[in-house]
């Protein structure tokens, strides 16, 4: 199975939201309740790629298999160097790279725009694929927030990881 990564573009978007449907419905990974239309879709990430951000999808043989984006951490101006990740694989394509290459592609592409700190915000502890997924790229658990989100009639813990990009903090990023 080869898996190509590449840009996402609108023509993605059906694709898109049915895998993150799934995440909104039966799953904790996204705080979300309410799945989004796909036009809403398209407009998340019409803006988050206007922002210059890396938004990128798998292919495995001509059918998306996974997507990946980064996007603003926090909305301070000192946090611009920092991106937070997302990645979500569709579970026909789950255990088989998807997420590994979507992973690699997502870092290398923060570290060409000169990012300097990648954070995970991961729905609970549980979710054992994604934090091993993050540890095997260098991420380090940084924290758990106890009962930050309540979702399907449960609290929700969250694990905060994180992994510095290129330089991280050992130098001033260029464009300072």
């Amino acid at each position: 199975m080869t898996v190509q990564l590449r840009d996402a573009t609108d023509a993605d978007i059906a694709a898109i939201t049915a895998i993150y449907a799934v995440e909104v419905t039966d799953f904790v990974n996204t705080y979300e309740y309410e799945i989004p239309e796909a036009a809403e879709m398209r407009r998340r990430m019409q803006d988050i790629v206007g922002r210059g951000f890396p938004y990128i999808v798998a292919e495995v043989d001509g059918q998306v298999a996974g997507y990946a984006y980064a996007n603003t951490y926090r909305g301070r101006i000192a946090y611009q160097w920092t991106v937070e990740n997302s990645v979500y694989v569709d579970a026909a394509f789950q255990g088989r790279g998807v997420g590994t290459a979507l992973m690699q592609g997502l870092i290398d592409a923060c570290v060409a725009r000169g990012y300097r700190q990648m954070v995970a915000v991961i729905g609970e502890p549980t979710n054992t694929a994604s934090i091993k997924l993050h540890e095997r790229f260098g991420f380090q658990t940084v924290g758990v927030f106890r009962g930050l989100g309540r979702k399907h009639g449960r609290w929700l813990d969250t694990v905060q990881m994180q992994r510095a990009l290129g330089d991280g903090a050992d130098s001033a990023p260029s464009n300072e």
